[in-house]
């Protein structure tokens, strides 16, 4: 199944970079898998990769790239530079070698994986982020699980907001303070595990909309995740489901039927703390 990319809205980021919202995901994608997977996904329609150098896979998404016959302004990249690289030389060496496991020229997004604040070093790790970018290395530049003390830390010892912060966000936890911050701060919410891991999916309210729909749950949960502004990418190594995933734009939820999702907010997370992790 070939899908048409033309329903995947554009977002502006507040540098004027454009990103599609909704994207592919690689993580715990095996090396071995990823090429494949990568190509099944652009056939789908994705545009937009989101990997990371911890993901260890970032040299199959390139050749995944390079295999489409896409063009590079068709595609979107993301990467991330890991807890272990942080520090203004380190975090540039880090970036170098990612440019060179993906065989690109630029990264369309490069994030900061997570802020490791017991380091203490994400302020200079985030300053050569802005020295690479005026560089022309990278496109637009960004943070991954920060804090509200951490974005207004690095803005106001660098003068250089985030273009997005991707933080853990589903509808066990919203993040609904932390969206409030990100849209004060002019910055764009990407959601990682938009699904919970698939924990969300059996919550009675959403099969209830899906089966009014005639969607599945995660496409319900996507299509909420998309009205409400979030950049997302699922992941899945399974065909039918990164078809599936892709096919959220030909019905809307209602206010009523978002209100009843919203009602499933428990504040849990299912991944680290970002305050206090630092490596697996």
């Amino acid at each position: 199944m070939t899908t048409s990319t033309s329903q995947v809205p554009n977002i502006t980021l507040n540098d004027e970079v454009e990103i599609p919202q909704l994207g592919f995901g690689v993580f715990q994608v095996p090396p071995e898998d990823t090429v494949e997977t990568t190509l099944r996904a652009f056939q789908a329609g994705y545009r937009h990769i989101d990997t990371a150098a911890a993901y260890q896979n970032e040299a199959q998404v390139g050749q995944a790239f390079r295999a489409s016959g896409l063009d590079r302004d068709e595609v979107f990249i993301t990467t991330k530079c890991f807890n272990m690289d942080h520090g203004h030389n380190q975090a540039k060496d880090a970036f170098k070698k990612s440019l060179d496991r993906l065989e690109l020229e630029f990264v369309d997004l490069y994030l900061i994986h997570w802020p490791v604040p017991s380091q203490d070093k994400y302020v200079e790790t985030w300053q050569a982020f802005v020295d690479l970018k005026k560089e022309g290395l990278i496109r637009s530049i960004g943070v991954s699980n920060f804090q509200p003390d951490h974005l207004d830390r690095i803005i106001d010892e660098t003068g250089v907001t985030p273009s997005v912060n991707q933080i853990e966000l589903h509808p066990a936890l919203q993040q609904t303070g932390l969206r409030r911050k990100h849209e004060e701060l002019g910055i764009v919410t990407e959601a990682w595990s938009p699904l919970a891991q698939g924990q969300v999916l059996d919550e009675p309210a959403i099969k209830e909309i899906a089966e009014a729909h005639g969607k599945t749950a995660g496409q319900v949960v996507l299509r909420w995740h998309i009205q409400l502004g979030n950049v997302i990418f699922p992941k899945s190594v399974t065909p039918e489901r990164i078809d599936e995933n892709f096919d959220i734009f030909g019905f809307e939820l209602s206010s009523d039927e978002m209100g009843e999702i919203e009602k499933l907010d428990k504040g849990e997370r299912i991944g680290p703390d970002p305050d206090t992790f630092v490596r697996p």
